[in-house]
């Protein structure tokens, strides 16, 4: 079967993608610096699908290490491409690290896709992309504005990169996957979502305070316009996520791609507010969570769900989990964690 190179393979969405490629049989190469992972994400990988990808420890930010990966694994068939920080607020505070650590290693990576006879490139992308869309449901024709945030112009600059490499390399086929907000563990709790040190995403910050880690969860801002006042967002269970992934791969791998740059929009096509998803974990769990509203958070746009129309007919994927079933295992996931 194909060997496929999965960068941020540690991670979260790029661990639970992992599973799904080894279930599929493809033999999987993982590149992860474990700057926010764990090695201990082996371990969960192999215990569900019996099998222990390729691992190596490497900086992608060092060019000469990763020419040195590629001229060892020479017969990569596909990259899907994870490494990347991508707190929103950080990257307000720390532009210049998200664009050293997000382009320029994404700039590498393809520098030496260029050199393979064939390539099939998939590239995490984000819905940061369109800021604050004029028409909700977000098509994946709707203009992509000015970021709210270094975080989303590092995802805008990469699709651009990708989408010029495109155009003047035949041999590299590319699909940009942006998708909405991931959340959610795999049934089994052998994997989930672990951010080292402070959660800078909701529901790992809901489950950490439900268990005791955290004091409080903190809701930025009860006074947008939507119906209860807080954010409103598209939670995609990241199991789904993670087969949308495969499947787009198969599409380039088999050649059924219309262009050799492609973008999907990845989410459930229905928006849910936070105090939503605080009253879904409440439901679920039985825990009563610790929150208080707080002033507005810098860079949060108000309303994004996605339209999935294309990656329903073109892809032949659609969602089969709930914001109910992310909750209970995310849940799952805390506790065995904590346990």
């Amino acid at each position: 079967m194909d060997k496929i190179l999965v960068t941020g393979g540690l991670g979260f969405i790029g661990s639970h993608t992992v599973v799904e490629l080894q279930n599929e049989g493809y033999e999987v190469v993982i590149i992860d610096d474990l700057s926010n992972s764990s090695e201990k994400v082996l371990e969960g990988i192999t215990a569900i699908t019996g099998k222990t990808p390729i691992f190596e420890k490497l900086d992608l930010k060092e060019k000469s290490k990763v020419e040195a990966f590629f001229a060892k694994h020479n017969d990569i068939k596909g990259v899907i491409h994870f490494a990347a920080s991508k707190a929103v607020g950080e990257s307000v505070k720390e532009p210049l690290l998200y664009y050293e650590n997000n382009i320029g290693t994404l700039v590498y990576i393809l520098k030496e896709l260029k050199k393979l006879p064939e390539a099939s490139f998939i590239f995490s992308s984000s819905c940061t992309v369109y800021g604050q869309a004029d028409e909700l449901p977000i098509t994946e024709n709707a203009p992509v504005k000015q970021a709210e945030s270094p975080y989303g112009n590092t995802k805008q600059i990469g699709e651009e990169i990708i989408r010029d490499t495109c155009k003047v390399v035949p041999s590299l086929k590319a699909i940009a996957l942006r998708y909405f907000n991931p959340v959610g563990a795999h049934e089994s709790a052998e994997i989930g979502e672990l951010p080292i040190g402070v959660p800078q995403n909701l529901v790992p910050f809901i489950t950490q305070t439900a268990i005791g880690l955290r004091e409080k969860l903190s809701v930025f801002g009860d006074d947008y316009p939507t119906p209860d006042g807080t954010c409103i967002r598209d939670y995609i269970h990241v199991v789904d996520l993670a087969k949308a992934h495969v499947v787009a791969l198969q599409r380039l791998l088999g050649n059924k791609n219309k262009a050799n740059y492609e973008t999907f929009n990845l989410g459930t096509g229905k928006g849910s507010s936070v105090l939503e998803v605080v009253k879904a974990f409440e439901k679920v769990s039985g825990e009563k969570l610790n929150y208080q509203i707080v002033g507005r958070r810098e860079g949060d746009i108000i309303s994004a769900y996605a339209d999935t129309t294309k990656a329903n007919d073109e892809l032949g994927w659609k969602t089969k989990l709930t914001l109910d079933d992310a909750m209970r295992s995310a849940w799952k996931w805390e506790q065995k964690v904590r346990g």
